[in-house]
């Protein structure tokens, strides 16, 4: 136990110093970048009509007047007081919106993650396991064109079909439009959600389902496989006794890693369906200059996709005793 809190901790310190190179990249682009706060939110014409003192102020609320270095370490320090400052769009604080935001992407997000994790490793071991045959010929196929294909494309693509010809499910937003918030029904959310989430899941089972499937393919072609056979198993025990057993490490990998493709996914998806989700306010916020926000996100983002890889790290011991052991000699 000593030695997995060692672990963790090292983990921790790990990830630290990631979301702090995460944030500085951030803040540099967005230092880089060609919009202009004042001309992007204001408007060239509104500028022109302005007194001087007007346009100070502005400038002054946007933080173009201050220097970078000194408004991205008063950004790290309030940040290590545990306040991410307030969004300069939206007139809340960050983690307000954040909230906000995070809690319309949450069931998107998670419904997608779950989907194309069992998904995508039922289809790398059925192709893995029938190398070379129609099952195999037709899901590498399927994954071959669905990972060279947009997220944005294929947003659209079920839009037209689900929404505007077939008038099955909703054309955008997470609730019904017009209707008050203390009417809405969980059942009106789900509607909603289902297509933005059937296509995050769509995209995202593609690069699980290869994997899995080369993962699959070395183990039938092992050593102990071949005994297996030997021995009299059947071709379904050799596959759910051993090819499971031995792709699931890989299979927890890719599952966790996953995590950044959906949420990087959710920002077109949710643009296409006009999800008020993450996704779209990282858009906005981009757009907008909203420094305080964009790095809110990022470092939040950032923060559960390490946490991910963390929690795969820890599973592994949990899946494998030999990695357990390995990690408390470190």
């Amino acid at each position: 136990m000593k030695h997995r809190l060692k672990f963790t901790g090292k983990k921790l310190i790990r990830i630290g110093i990631l979301l702090l190179g995460v944030s500085l990249v951030t803040f540099l682009l967005m230092c880089a970048s060609p919009l202009d706060p004042l001309q992007t939110n204001v408007g060239q014409v509104a500028l022109g009509s302005m007194s001087a003192e007007q346009v100070e102020r502005l400038e002054a609320y946007w933080g173009v007047d201050t220097p970078p270095v000194q408004r991205y370490l008063g950004w790290l320090s309030g940040v290590l007081q545990g306040d991410f400052g307030t969004s300069l769009l939206y007139r809340q604080p960050v983690m307000t919106v954040i909230g906000e935001r995070l809690g319309n992407s949450f069931l998107l997000l998670l419904a997608a993650w779950m989907i194309s994790g069992v998904l995508g490793m039922a289809l790398g071991v059925t192709a893995g396991a029938f190398r070379g045959k129609w099952p195999d010929k037709l899901i590498r196929g399927y994954c071959i064109v669905i990972s060279s294909t947009p997220a944005f494309w294929l947003a659209i693509l079920l839009l037209m079909i689900f929404s505007v010809w077939l008038g099955w499910l909703p054309v955008g937003l997470s609730v019904p439009a017009g209707m008050a918030a203390e009417a809405v029904s969980a059942a009106d959310r789900l509607r909603h959600a289902i297509l933005p989430a059937l296509t995050l899941s769509i995209t995202g089972v593609a690069n699980i389902a290869l994997h899995t499937r080369e993962k699959m393919i070395d183990v039938m072609e092992s050593d102990y496989v071949l005994f297996a056979r030997a021995r009299g198993e059947s071709e379904l025990s050799v596959v759910l006794r051993h090819g499971l057993r031995n792709v699931s490490l890989p299979a927890i990998t890719l599952q966790f890693a996953s995590v950044s493709e959906i949420i990087g996914g959710s920002v077109l998806v949710e643009q296409v369906f006009s999800y008020p989700g993450l996704g779209q306010a990282a858009v906005t916020a981009g757009l907008g200059s909203d420094l305080p926000l964009l790095l809110g996100i990022t470092v939040i983002t950032a923060a559960i996709v390490f946490a991910g890889n963390l929690i795969a790290d820890l599973l592994y011991g949990v899946v494998d005793p030999r990695i357990r052991r390995g990690t408390a000699r470190e």
